[in-house]
């Protein structure tokens, strides 16, 4: 009986320890990501959903706030103030106290009003966009937008780049019958021609209980100039012309071009007035041009001259040349692969290549 019982004990436990790894769950591995993996579905679902939304808003720099484009939902203040209506309620009910309908009764109807009130707050409003400037990539870039009201006094007005976070609203009040100007800013990453972003108006006037808002895409685009390289090198030293100094190019009244130091007894014709005004605010001292052949150099931002960087990087780095021969008050041509600027100078000049180097692909 002893030797038979062992066996039975003995297959009892092997039937046991067979059963368990079948029974037993499997080891999770540490680098687990079931949760996120979970959560990625319904992020994308959410973007998805919301250029979905936002595309069927129309493109306009001019937005006049309708019931049509204003929206309005409780805050969070709103939903602890209709939970505590609900209490008051339930417990005049139950202990039938007069003096507390009174009191619920008369907090909804406040909520109600307040209701009218906030949407009331923006329905009416028109939103304008004024002509954007253009900025460089990496630095921030300024929407100047203007609020028209055409009846009354509006308080309490937030607005803000729809993607960025509710710390960067920026608030301010219309008077009736005027106007006010509010200044977004926010950064672009990427040189070229740019779609503004969407940007979005809200307001919580007057209790805070509700908050309407409405989304308005531009319709204007931003001219983003390329990043300008942080440590640029010097610019590039200036080149004579091609064929020598006998073969420097000449003016309409025959002298050839070239700058040099104000010399006295030098006669007015010869002075540089188009650099005058600039030279007398800086401080700086008057130039004359320089009639000698030996003086006809030209200053190139040549994309050769930045071998070895990658294309972005040579934009950049001639950006910052670009910006640096304009305060220097130098003529300056500037080449592209495909596309030559020639030599000029002043704000036309920097205009023109910088929109070269932003469009440049």
């Amino acid at each position: 009986m002893s030797a038979n019982a062992a066996a039975g004990a003995a297959s009892r436990a092997n039937r046991s320890s067979a059963a368990s790894p079948a029974t037993a769950s499997p080891p999770r591995p540490a680098n687990d990501d079931t949760g996120r993996v979970g959560a990625r579905p319904a992020a994308l679902v959410r973007q998805r959903f919301r250029r979905w939304w936002q595309a069927r808003v129309p493109l306009t720099d001019s937005q006049l706030l309708t019931q049509r484009n204003v929206y309005i939902l409780p805050t969070r203040a709103g939903f602890m103030f209709a939970l505590t209506l609900v209490v008051l309620l339930l417990a005049s009910i139950n202990y039938q106290l007069n003096l507390g309908y009174l009191l619920t009764f008369l907090l909804a109807g406040s909520g109600i009003v307040s209701m009218h009130l906030t949407h009331a707050t923006l329905r009416g409003l028109t939103l304008h966009l004024r002509p954007v400037a253009p900025a460089f990539a990496g630095a921030p870039a300024v929407l100047d937008v203007v609020l028209s009201s055409p009846d009354r006094e509006r308080f309490g007005i937030g607005l803000r780049v729809l993607d960025a976070p509710l710390s960067t609203l920026s608030w301010i009040d219309v008077p009736a019958r005027g106007q006010a100007a509010l200044q977004l800013r926010f950064v672009p990453e990427q040189r070229g021609l740019q779609q503004l972003p969407a940007l979005t108006a809200e307001t919580r006037f007057p209790l805070g209980l509700f908050r309407a808002w409405t989304v308005w895409r531009p319709a204007s685009r931003l001219l983003v100039y390329p990043r300008i390289e942080a440590d640029a090198p010097k610019l590039p030293a200036a080149r004579a012309l091609a064929g020598g100094p006998g073969h420097a190019r000449q003016t309409q009244g025959g002298e050839i071009e070239g700058v040099r130091a104000y010399r006295r007894g030098d006669p007015l014709k010869l002075v540089a007035w188009k650099k005058a005004a600039q030279a007398l605010e800086t401080g700086s001292e008057l130039v004359s041009r320089d009639t000698s052949a030996s003086a006809r150099h030209e200053l190139w931002l040549d994309w050769a001259d930045c071998a070895g960087l990658a294309p972005e990087a040579r934009l950049s780095r001639l950006t910052a040349w670009t910006l640096a021969a304009t305060r220097a008050g130098a003529d300056y041509g500037l080449r592209l692969p495909g596309r030559e600027i020639a030599p000029d100078a002043g704000d036309v000049q920097r205009r023109r290549c910088l929109e070269a180097l932003a469009l440049w692909a």
